[in-house]
């Protein structure tokens, strides 16, 4: 042994993986699934039985969760696929500033101010609209693998 002094790098996140491994052929529609090193969620999986010697195929046919995009991935059905820790959180809506930012209340009573309006026309209008006529509102926002984005919305009536 040598008496040389290691160094390690410390992670924020106290090495919790962004992904899990998972058989393809377990896998079933409306799951989760990285494709690409991005993260989406299964329309349609056919599994397809090769030859005399060959693995059984999945063909993964997937919608990116954040930005709408389909993508499609063809994976041995034995084989592990990496899929996502998805998680959703409601917040409340406090405040939305001039440059696309929302401020959010969390559960414990801290403000959540690193969130941009979302991309999705409708849900900007219904949050912007909803948000200039005074009523309380709820956003769900969705995060996987180091990605935020608010994904939802719910009225909870208007502010007292």
């Amino acid at each position: 042994m040598s008496d040389e002094e290691h160094q390690f790098e410390s992670k924020a996140d106290a090495g919790a993986s962004k992904t899990y491994p998972q058989q393809a052929g377990t896998i079933r529609k409306n799951g989760y699934i990285v494709i690409k090193a991005r993260p989406c969620k299964v329309v349609e999986v056919s599994t397809s039985k090769t030859g005399k010697h060959g693995h059984a195929k999945c063909h993964f046919v997937a919608i990116d969760i954040f930005n709408g995009k389909k993508l499609e991935d063809i994976v041995p059905s034995s084989h592990n696929c990496d899929v996502p820790h998805v998680n959703r959180t409601d917040y409340q809506l406090i405040d939305i500033s001039e440059d696309g930012f929302v401020s959010l209340l969390t559960e414990n009573g801290n403000t959540k101010d690193d969130l941009r309006l979302p991309t999705d026309e409708s849900l900007l209008s219904q949050i912007k609209d909803g948000f200039a006529d005074g009523k309380d509102l709820v956003v769900t926002v969705m995060s996987a693998m180091g990605e935020e984005q608010i994904c939802a919305l719910k009225d909870i009536g208007p502010k007292n």
